[in-house]
């Protein structure tokens, strides 16, 4: 799971949002400002039998600051990415 559904930078995150433009998710901001340090992404590629289904997720981050459910409230109703 991407860590950064429980970050307070998440909707200003350059890094996550390239993870929404690698997932075609729809973005939480169109204009990222913030540059985090030194963030940790693994791939997890899993070949189906007419496609490949690649699954980002940021697993670490220097500039990772504790924000519990900040993605939930940015998009109320909205399932929360896993």
């Amino acid at each position: 799971m991407c860590i950064c559904i429980n970050c307070a930078y998440v909707d200003r995150c350059l890094t996550y949002h390239a993870v929404e433009h690698q997932h075609q998710q729809p973005h939480l901001t169109d204009a990222p400002d913030f540059e985090p340090v030194e963030p940790t992404i693994n791939v997890n590629i899993r070949p189906q039998q007419d496609y490949v289904e690649m699954e980002w997720d940021v697993v670490g981050c220097e500039s990772f600051r504790a924000e519990t459910g900040r993605w939930a409230r940015l998009r109320p109703g909205e399932p929360v990415p896993t």
